[in-house]
C-alpha cells in the first residue's frame, strides 16, 4: 500500500500516529505537534482516564482526529491486542515512542535508607523501569514496526533524552549537611534507558531502510514543570540559553522528524537542549 501523497512536506493529512505514554508531561506536546499538521493521532497509556482527559483537551482540532486505546508497553499480548484492533483500519504510519518511567529524585530524610542510590537501587526497580522506557519501545517498534516495514513505508521516534549523550549532573540535587551515602542522585536507569535508545535508534535504522521505514530519536533537554527554585538556578546555570524549555517547544521538531520534512534523514539523535551539551 502506497503511503499517501502530502501537498506540502510538512502535511500528515490521511497518516495516522500512535504516541505511547500519551497522558505523560511531553505525550500531549507530541499529539498537539502531529494534529497541527494534519494527522489522526491514538493516544495510548495505560491510565484510561488520564488518557480521556488529554484526548478531550486535544479534540479542538476536530473529534474524529484524536483516539485512545489503554495499552501497557510493557506486555506484549497488549500491545498485539492494539494492533489487531487497529489493522482493521489500516494500521499506524509513525509510532512516537515516548512511555517512560522517570524515577523522581527522592526527598531527603537524614538517615533514611535510599533506594535510589547506585549502591542500593532495588533489582525490581532496574528491571521494572527498563521494561517499561526500554523494552517498551522494542516491543512497539517490532509489532506496529514491523507492520510498517511490510506495508514499505513508516516512521518510528525515538523519545530519549539530553541524557543520552551526557550523563547526570549529580551535583544538581545536592543538598547542605546531608552525608555522602544519602545524597540525592538521579537514578542510573533513566540516563541508562536513553542512551539505549539512541543504540536501539540507530540499529532500526539500518535494519529497514530497504523497507521504508525512518527511525530517528529527538534527545529534549530538561522542560520546566515547577521544580524546586533551587535545582532550577543550578541546571539554568548549565545551560548557554539561561533557561529550561517550555513544553510546546519540542513540537517543531517532533513535526519534522515525523513528516517527509526530514524524508532523507534516519538513526540520527536530534538534540534540543538550549546548548546544554554543547559545552
Amino acid at each position: 500500500m502506497n503511503q499517501p501523497t502530502p501537498l506540502h512536506p510538512f502535511d500528515l493529512s490521511g497518516r495516522t500516529a500512535m504516541i505511547t505514554g500519551a497522558a505523560g508531561l511531553l505525550g500531549p506536546e507530541h499529539a498537539a505537534a502531529l494534529l497541527e499538521i494534519g494527522a489522526r493521532v491514538i493516544l495510548t497509556d495505560v491510565r484510561q482516564r488520564a488518557l480521556d482527559d488529554v484526548a478531550f483537551a486535544l479534540r479542538g482540532h476536530g473529534a474524529d482526529t484524536v483516539t485512545t486505546r489503554c495499552m501497557d508497553v510493557s506486555d506484549l499480548e497488549s500491545i498485539r491486542r492494539v494492533a489487531a484492533d487497529l489493522l482493521n483500519d489500516g494500521g499506524i504510519d509513525i509510532l512516537i515512542n515516548n512511555a517512560a518511567t522517570d524515577p523522581k529524585v527522592q526527598p531527603t530524610e537524614i538517615g533514611a535508607a535510599r533506594l535510589d542510590r547506585f549502591e542500593t537501587l532495588r533489582l525490581e526497580d532496574w528491571e521494572w523501569q527498563v521494561k517499561v522506557g526500554l523494552t517498551g519501545a522494542f516491543l512497539c517498534s517490532q509489532v506496529f514496526g514491523g507492520a510498517m516495514a511490510a506495508r514499505g513505508h513508516g516512521v518510528i521516534l525515538n523519545i530519549a533524552s539530553d541524557l543520552s549523550v551526557i550523563a547526570p549532573d549529580q551535583r544538581l540535587y545536592r543538598r547542605e549537611g546531608v552525608p555522602e551515602d544519602q545524597q540525592p542522585v538521579k537514578p542510573v536507569t533513566y540516563s541508562v534507558i536513553k542512551t539505549a535508545l539512541i543504540g536501539l535508534t540507530r540499529y532500526l535504522a539500518g535494519y529497514w531502510a530497504a523497507q521504508g521505514v525512518r527511525v530517528n530519536a529527538l534527545s529534549p533537554g530538561g522542560v520546566y514543570a515547577g521544580q524546586p527554585d533551587e535545582f532550577v538556578k543550578r541546571l539554568t546555570g548549565l545551560i548557554p540559553m539561561g533557561r529550561m524549555a517550555r513544553r510546546n517547544e519540542y513540537r517543531a521538531a517532533v513535526q519534522f522528524l515525523c513528516s517527509d520534512a526530514s524524508a532523507y534523514m534516519t538513526g540520527q539523535n536530534m538534540i534540543v537542549d538550549g546548548g546544554r551539551t554543547t559545552l
